[in-house]
């Protein structure tokens, strides 16, 4: 009886605890102190769990932040770095037409280039609207007779190809639970991981001189309490349940994980003798 009661208190404490997280999580959902919410435009202008303040993205990776500076910065081009996995987003009860995965995965590499310091980085994912400028340019100064020339486009030696792989889910599934005269507690936990390739490509000769493979988990997690109770005499019945689901962002861990493919790129080229530090 003692242990009964024992695990019955803890399972209490669980719940209250849980529900106490919960609670914080929907507060500005729930409390008005302002008694100023008239309609919904007003609740979802104010309320802090449907709008928060935007941030500039910055590097996941310490790894990234530590690169030392290049002695001669290498120029490279980006094209193409794209999602060959095609995976769709998986939804329960009907198809859904969404992507798994981002559709601009170049956008993270050129950053994760950006953020070494370590390369110069060209433009060339948005080639046909430079050339298009440049080629106005040209035309306006030639109509006016202006002597001002335009400077040559910097070209690239070496070019990051590649993309993002592969993006397998469920690898992992698993959970616990509890429950004793009513009063219970679960927690439900799912693992993804996403495999990020990049190549260097050498223009000279159109070899591949680095390549790596990168892979990222993502993790999901789900707590749920739930009270099922009847009582006075059977005639009654109470019932409370309350959860919490956190998911691991898929573009925080791609990000991550070329990230950390560009790091382990400069120390290969490094190693090569492709490329040196600036104090060597």
């Amino acid at each position: 009886m003692t242990l009964l009661r024992l695990l019955l208190f803890l399972l209490a404490i669980s719940v209250l605890t849980n529900c106490v997280s919960h609670t914080a999580r929907i507060l500005p959902c729930l409390d008005n102190p302002d008694y100023d919410y008239k309609d919904v435009v007003t609740i979802v202008g104010k309320a802090q769990c449907f709008s928060k303040t935007a941030f500039i993205n910055k590097p996941i990776t310490d790894e990234i932040t530590k690169v030392k500076p290049a002695k001669v910065q290498p120029v490279v081009a980006v094209y193409r770095f794209q999602d060959f996995t095609g995976q769709r987003k998986s939804i329960d009860g009907y198809a859904s037409f969404s992507t798994a995965l981002t559709q601009a995965p170049e956008t993270y590499l050129i950053r994760a280039l950006k953020q070494t310091g370590f390369f110069r980085v060209v433009e060339r994912v948005g080639i046909d609207h430079l050339t298009r400028e440049r080629q106005i340019i040209r035309s306006t100064r030639e109509k006016f007779d202006e002597e001002d020339q335009q400077m040559p486009l910097l070209f690239a030696g070496i070019i990051f190809e590649g993309g993002i792989v592969d993006y397998n889910t469920n690898l992992l599934t698993g959970g616990m639970g509890a429950r004793y005269l009513g009063i219970g507690n679960s927690k439900q936990y799912r693992e993804d991981t996403v495999l990020v390739s990049i190549r260097v490509v050498s223009v000279s000769t159109g070899e591949i001189l680095l390549e790596n493979l990168t892979t990222k988990t993502i993790l999901s997690v789900g707590l749920s309490n739930d009270f099922f109770r009847f009582i006075a005499d059977g005639t009654k019945l109470v019932e409370f349940e309350s959860g919490n689901a956190m998911n691991e962002s898929k573009a925080i861990a791609l990000q991550s994980a070329i990230e950390t493919g560009i790091v382990d790129i400069i120390n290969q080229g490094r190693n090569k003798g492709y490329w040196y530090y600036w104090n060597e």
